[in-house]
């Protein structure tokens, strides 16, 4: 494999790496379902844009079209609004009048979307096997089970479940039903605070069961609670009780799901390390998903709306090493050519389940619908929904939100 070497100037490639893979091929028996009605377009199609700029274009007001900042540039181009997932989530709230909602990111998004617009629209999911590693780290069974551990170890009544929204609407109607509430990357420090005064304050016994990113709780807390990586447990729900004993749990603040982004768990301390020896007075700016020797090694931490917005404050010349999907660093590379940004890993790593929605899989999705076949609709269950909206209007009604 060939490795790309930063160079003081200029955007640099990374070398391709096997994780593209990942967003390739067709395993009916394990994927949500990738099966299209009718004839998906070919990637080769050189009427392909045209394709969907027709479509777009009939389908008009009736339809709004969500792209993630993960996505591919093809996508991005038809996109009504760019964001990270609660704010588009939010904007197609917003849009009462359309009657189509393209989520053009992954499924945990598509059901937020759901949960968040009315009844009378229709979310739709270009890929359903466009899904979220992390969040598929943390079933309801799962989380059920986790549950049960901390009553028989007479912690439950002190803990309240802080949920990230990459999380499925199951894991955050049961942090609704519990009590808790939803986060995301940027108001996860106001999220842990809200939950921590509502059993004694940061300074008392009780704690809270952050899922389904262990790297973003572990920082959050640490970073900004104050508290100690031995304030911190990492509940494997793969081991009988989560791993842990009792006086484990008892002793913990933060009570950590082992999940983790695959993008951004990627990143080491290595990374940071050879970026600052091979560009001089560069800036490393990462994700809080990042695990906590980088974030620690790192110069800044904030959420991708932080990241861009960092990028645009910018001095022009100034040297940038971002570590987080490579989509955005190479858009924002491409959008201020006169600041040297630098992707943090030495190899390619996109989003491989973001990277599965497409231009052909978007021009199939709107053409279905102009021909009056809505496809993929995402809808979660009723009482699903009702609670997974209660810790949603919670997050919403945290401070400073």
């Amino acid at each position: 494999m060939s490795v790309a070497t930063p160079s003081t100037t200029g955007f640099v490639e990374p070398a391709p790496s096997a994780l593209l893979l990942l967003g390739r091929g067709v395993d009916l028996a394990s994927e949500r379902g990738v099966e299209c009605v009718g004839d998906l377009p070919a990637p080769s199609d050189p009427d392909l844009v045209a394709r969907a700029r027709a479509a777009r274009a009939a389908l008009g007001d009736r339809a709004f079209v969500l792209g993630h900042h993960y996505q591919r540039d093809e996508v991005i181009e038809f996109a009504d609004v760019t964001g990270d997932s609660f704010k588009l989530a939010r904007e197609a709230a917003a849009r009462p009048e359309a009657e189509f909602v393209i989520f053009c990111g992954v499924h945990f998004m598509a059901e937020s979307a759901d949960i968040l617009t009315s009844d009378d629209q229709q979310v739709v999911l270009p890929d359903l096997a466009a899904g979220c590693s992390m969040a598929d780290m943390a079933a309801i069974d799962q989380v059920e089970d986790a549950w049960d551990v901390l009553v028989e170890a007479g912690v439950a009544d002190d803990t309240v479940p802080v949920t990230y929204m990459n999380s499925s609407a199951a894991i955050k109607a049961f942090t609704g039903r519990h009590g808790g509430t939803i986060c995301t990357s940027s108001n996860a420090h106001v999220a842990l605070r809200w939950a921590f005064d509502q059993v004694g304050g940061p300074d008392g016994r009780g704690k809270v069961l952050f899922m389904p990113d262990q790297h973003l709780g572990r920082n959050t807390a640490v970073q900004h609670l104050g508290m100690s990586l031995d304030d911190c447990v990492v509940f494997d729900p793969r081991k009988p009780r989560g791993g842990l004993t009792a006086q484990q749990l008892r002793d913990a603040r933060m009570i950590l799901w082992r999940g983790h982004c695959s993008v951004h768990g990627r990143f080491s301390e290595r990374n940071v390390l050879d970026i600052r020896a091979a560009v001089p007075d560069v800036t490393v700016l990462v994700h809080p998903e990042c695990k906590h020797e980088v974030v620690t090694a790192a110069d800044m931490v904030g959420s991708t709306e932080y990241i861009i917005k960092a990028l645009d404050a910018a001095p022009a010349g100034s040297s940038w090493a971002i570590g987080t999907e490579l989509n955005l660093v190479r858009r924002l590379a491409n959008a201020h050519p006169d600041k040297n940004i630098h992707y943090l890993d030495s190899t390619v790593c996109f989003c491989s389940t973001m990277n599965r929605i497409d231009l052909p899989h978007l021009v199939w999705a709107m053409e279905q619908l102009v021909a009056g076949r809505p496809v993929n609709r995402i809808v979660v269950d009723a009482d699903d929904a009702h609670w997974a909206r209660v810790a949603l209007d919670q997050m919403l009604a945290l401070p400073g939100y």
